[in-house]
Parts: structure tokens; sequence; C-alpha cells
């Protein structure tokens, strides 16, 4: 397959295309740029700096892809943007390189969908089949798990970490970490239960999805401390795999605050 390149698109002698890749009017491809096979630019889409994307992915109008981090101790170092296969970037979406101190890579994975002017900041890493609607923001440094969905004009703080399978609701403001399979919402955000629709969506089982919300109501009930729930929680569903992977993302970061209900379960 023949790449296809708009004759007012500017693409730069370094750039690496793979088979089949087709450039819009009015694109601007940077010399450290590589994109798969098959991947398709609509137009006016900048992607600059070290940046991968891989095969088959949509990048519509005005995107700007591996821009500098907005992030005032960068000194234009060469770190990168890596995206992964099968996404769909949408109109004004940014994403930005990473920088020294965070590892130097900005990650996101596959089969996400970035809905118009949502960004994903400095040395975040993404999982696959994110979802980020209108104006959602992740704040560098930020871990997103798979299946995640962010809502429209939610914003994730930097150094947050939200686990798979959560959704977070929207105009959330989304200071403390997120445990797997949670929903949140509010300013700032808290815990309102499980993500109960996406769970079903993706085909958990009644049995699962019934130990994860009497494992939740014992995590996150009044009595005892929290490290007590934490063990009386890992006694009795320590035989459940999603339970027990809220409880190793909740050890994992033991000094990271958590959204926690707000009110009485």
């Amino acid at each position: 397959m023949s790449v296809q390149i708009h004759s007012t698109a500017i693409v730069a002698p370094g750039a690496q295309l793979g088979e089949g890749v087709t450039i819009g009017p009015y694109c601007i491809i940077g010399d450290n740029v590589r994109l798969g096979d098959r991947t398709t630019l609509s137009s006016h889409v900048v992607i600059e700096g070290r940046t991968t994307i891989g095969a088959d992915c949509t990048i519509r109008n005005f995107a700007n892809l591996g821009g500098p981090p907005h992030h005032t101790g960068y000194k234009g170092e060469p770190t990168e943007l890596v995206i992964g296969d099968r996404n769909r970037i949408w109109e004004h979406v940014t994403m930005h390189i990473g920088t020294p101190d965070g590892g130097g890579v900005t990650r996101v994975g596959d089969d996400g969908m970035y809905m118009a002017t949502s960004h994903v900041g400095h040395d975040c890493v993404v999982g696959n089949n994110v979802v980020l609607a209108h104006s959602a923001t992740l704040g560098g440094h930020v871990h997103v798990g798979e299946f995640v969905m962010v809502s429209g004009l939610a914003a994730v703080h930097q150094h947050c970490r939200v686990g798979r399978y959560s959704f977070i609701g929207g105009l959330a403001a989304v200071t403390k970490d997120v445990i797997p399979y949670g929903l949140v919402w509010g300013n700032h955000a808290h815990l309102e239960g499980l993500n109960l629709v996406g769970l079903k969506r993706r085909n958990f089982s009644r049995e699962v999805i019934a130990e994860l919300r009497s494992a939740y109501r014992l995590l996150f009930a009044e009595e005892g401390t929290f490290q007590e729930r934490i063990d009386d929680t890992i006694v009795t569903f320590g035989h459940s795999a999603p339970v027990m992977e809220i409880i190793e993302f909740i050890r994992a970061e033991a000094n990271r605050p958590l959204c926690l209900p707000e009110r009485e379960l």
C-alpha cells in the first residue's frame, strides 16, 4: 500500500511513514516522528517531537501530538511520546512528550478513544481501551489502567492513579487515587460505589460483581480502622482476583490518598 500525502502537507525528511499512511491537507509532521501502517491524519494535524504512533490510528483535525511538556523544568531534552495501535484521536486533542525527571516517556496504549479537546499530560501512562470524553484532562504523571472512562470536563490531578475498569463522572476533579472498578464523582471527587454499568458491559459475571459489591461494603464500612477492614476483606475475599486487585492497588502506594465515599453506605 502506498503512502498518500496531500500537496499542502509538510513532512520532514526524517519522518518514518508506514505502509498505507494517509496525511491530509495542511498537516505538519516533524523529523523524529514515526507513523504506523494505515494510520490516517485528516487535516491540520501537527505531530512533532520524538513521537511514535502505532498502526491503524485515526487522528482528526487540529490535533497536536508530541509537543513540549507544560513543565517549567523542561529544557528541551529528547523525551518521547509513544502511542499504540487503533486509537481514535479527535479534534484539538493534545498529548505531550515526557520529562527527564518523569521517566522521559508519555505512553498511551491501544484501542483508545480521545474525544475533542481532551489532554494527556507529560509522563502519563495510559492503558488500553481508555476513553477520554470531551475536554477530559490528565495532569502530568497520571497512571490510568485499562478500560477506564473519564467523562467530559473531568480532570485528574498530577501523580494520581486511576485503577482498571473505573469510571470518572463528568466535571469531576480527581485529586486522590481511584480504586479499580470504582465510580467517582464530584468536586473534589469522592467514591460513589462501583462502576456497575461498565462491569456489565465488559461481561463480568453476576458472581464476580456480587463479590465486588460485598467486598466494597466491607472495605468502606464505618466500623474499625481502614487497616482492619483491609485485613477482614482479605480473609473473606482472598480467593477473588478482582477484589485482591483493589487491595493490591491500595497497598502499592500506601502513602497516596484515596477517593473515599462521602456518605454512609
